[in-house]
């Protein structure tokens, strides 16, 4: 039971801290993701209001889309047709060679066309390593792919996994993590990349001790959601990741703390919500994570004695009520979402359209 309750600990500062058809497609090995753009950027808006690419267990990948308006739709794969469709669009390919990352380009017959792929990037030593775009905004612009990701913790990457990241073009690592959580697990960066500590909680006295009961837990996640918003370690390290994602010669970004869910879940959530991301995309992508860690959470859970696992569950869980408690600790202490991005991680409306200009398109 004292082990038991160890690892609990160990693990709160872990969770807290962290048209219908069928085309067979030809064979063609498909370009590495970081030498292909990221999405195509024409003069005309692009037509899709939601497009999405899913890669199934069987090596098949589903796409599924919306462009209202348009009458036909032509998808490609490694320079090869491999579907049509009409304004919606609900298809599954097959065939397609072994790839580190499939892409798609959804090309209307009108309008600008989406660089699309499945936003997980499936490796051995990570669970919830995925990208942060491809999400519409409120004003029908698309955020990128293949620049930004977001993961768990990386110390348990293969040598598979580092290649696999080289590969993809990943060249800058901000490490979300607290001092005792880096020295236990450091991470495993691939060659080339730049490493760079981004502390959220160094300030925080949130996580000193284990909740007793479930109403604790939940309470220990809202107040932790909290000062990822005013806590001044967590102002000064979010600012730092996001003036590297704004660099141009820096793409290719992750960030990531241990669970991949709470400080990774903020900082995609703000960054997504100041790109125009509406509320709803924002929270379910920050809820996906429940998704992507499923089976190391259940066994997480399965390992304890059901009163203990009652009280940690919602340590591992992310819930609408935690991101909803960060967005009212912006209200509360800044008044608008806007003034938080200026006073409280230095980003002015000039920054604002900069970052804008480099992460969407359409």
């Amino acid at each position: 039971m004292n082990l038991l309750r160890n690892t609990a600990l160990t693990g709160a500062v872990v969770a807290l801290a962290s048209v219908s058809a069928t085309l067979a497609a030809p064979a063609a090995t498909a370009a590495p993701a970081a030498h292909a753009p990221s999405i195509h950027a024409t003069a005309s808006r692009i037509p899709f209001t939601a497009a999405t690419v899913t890669a199934q267990a069987d090596g098949s990948y589903h796409l599924v889309w919306t462009a209202p308006g348009v009458h036909s739709v032509t998808i490609r794969a490694n320079g090869h047709v491999v579907a049509r469709g009409g304004a919606k669009g609900d298809v599954t390919v097959r065939g397609l060679p072994a790839a580190d990352r499939q892409w798609f380009d959804f090309v209307p017959e009108r309008g600008g066309s989406l660089h699309l792929a499945d936003r997980l990037i499936k490796l051995d030593g990570a669970v919830n390593f995925r990208d942060a775009g491809g999400y519409r905004t409120s004003d029908g612009h698309w955020v990128k792919m293949g620049e930004i990701y977001r993961s768990d913790a990386l110390d348990k990457l293969t040598a598979a996994d580092v290649a696999k990241l080289r590969r993809l073009g990943i060249h800058t690592v901000y490490d979300l993590r607290m001092s005792s959580e880096r020295t236990a697990a450091p991470d495993v960066v691939p060659t080339g990349a730049t490493y760079h500590v981004a502390d959220v909680l160094a300030g925080s006295s949130t996580y000193t001790a284990m909740p007793t009961t479930e109403d604790e837990a939940v309470q220990m996640m809202v107040d932790g959601e909290k000062f990822m918003v005013s806590g001044a370690s967590a102002q000064a390290a979010y600012s730092e990741v996001y003036a590297g994602v704004a660099d141009r010669k820096a793409h290719g970004v992750v960030y990531h703390c241990t669970a991949g869910k709470d400080r990774t879940g903020w900082s995609s959530a703000a960054l997504l919500t100041a790109l125009g991301v509406p509320r709803s995309t924002v929270t379910s992508d920050y809820l996906a994570s429940n998704t992507y860690r499923a089976s190391v959470n259940a066994a997480t859970l399965a390992a304890m004695p059901a009163a203990q696992a009652k009280v940690y569950k919602p340590l591992l869980d992310v819930r609408a009520e935690y991101l909803n408690s960060g967005f009212d600790e912006v209200a509360a202490k800044y008044g608008s979402f806007g003034s938080y991005l200026k006073k409280g991680l230095g980003i002015d409306s000039h920054e604002l359209r900069e970052l804008k200009q480099e992460l969407l398109v359409g």
